[in-house]
């Protein structure tokens, strides 16, 4: 039983870039690599061609996946989504009340999170704890050492 993932149209069409890329070019490169590897003689002792044909075997397994992730896809209607509350794609600013230092995320689907970009995961503890919050409430988001506490300053999209 597969599992839907939800993707923006940014998350959506950089997946279907990617599968692309691995079908079209990596998938010919290491063809290209198990001929030539065959071409040097005996296979029994050749490593070059147990490379290839493990390296063929594993982008198979991640084209498969990527396939299949694509199957399961569903794409997120922005225009639906309340802007009122903290929701997947919402771009919130908080504000630790032990520190006072603001921060800025946007929580995306699990296979979209960067943190470098300030993108969070939806699934991660902090966005958990903002789901469904609106601007000046206190979200109390346990964390390994206790609990933080971040004040909603402003959700947009």
């Amino acid at each position: 039983m597969s599992q839907i993932s939800y993707y923006t149209e940014e998350g959506l069409k950089n997946l279907k870039g990617d599968l692309d890329q691995l079908r079209s070019v990596e998938r010919p490169r290491i063809t290209a690599q198990i001929a030539e590897a065959r071409d040097k003689g005996d296979l029994s002792e050749n490593a070059e061609y147990d490379a290839a044909k493990e390296a063929q075997g594993l982008l198979e397994l991640r084209i498969s996946k990527m396939e299949e992730a694509l199957s399961n896809a569903r794409l997120i209607d922005e225009s639906q989504l309340d802007m009122s509350k903290v929701l997947i794609l919402s771009i919130v600013k908080i504000k630790n009340k032990k520190n006072g230092a603001v921060m800025t995320y946007t929580l995306v689907a699990e296979n979209e999170a960067d943190l470098k970009k300030g993108k969070i995961s939806v699934n991660s503890p902090i966005a958990k704890g903002l789901l469904g919050k609106e601007v000046g409430d206190v979200a109390e988001i346990k964390v390994p050492n206790g609990t933080m506490e971040f004040e909603i300053v402003d959700i947009t999209r």
